[in-house]
């Protein structure tokens, strides 16, 4: 039996399936050997052939693209003052936070106060 690989990065994988690919190997198989080295939650069948489709089209990059989009408006010192108004009232409603910092989407926001909230508990 093989050793597993634990939160393999996602180039890392994609370059197994580069490689694999360019040895002819089928893609059933080289799902196969992902799950077998990696674990179940490697990647889906279904994203191993759109990777060899890729690959078999000239795509050569393993590594993710930048992508466009809202720059992210989060910064330390924002973060900073989200944590004081948490400290402030710990009865804070995601709401609340919202209507406190707009510029802050509420996922985030809700993000942030969760892991506050778990972290606290431990």
């Amino acid at each position: 039996m093989f050793k597993t690989i634990a939160d393999p990065d996602d180039c890392e994988v994609r370059f197994v399936i580069r490689f694999l690919n360019a040895n002819n190997v089928k893609q059933a198989e080289i799902h196969r050997q992902l799950v077998e080295i990696y674990g179940e939650n490697v990647m889906t069948d279904g994203m191993v052939r759109k990777w060899v489709r890729q690959f078999n089209d000239g795509h050569t990059n393993v590594h993710d693209e930048a992508r466009s989009g809202r720059p992210s408006v989060v910064n330390d010192g924002l973060v900073a003052k989200v944590n004081e108004k948490i400290r402030e009232n710990r009865r804070f409603t995601i709401r609340m936070l919202c209507d406190e910092f707009p510029q802050i989407s509420k996922t985030v926001l809700h993000e942030n106060g969760t892991n506050r909230l778990n972290y606290r508990k431990r």
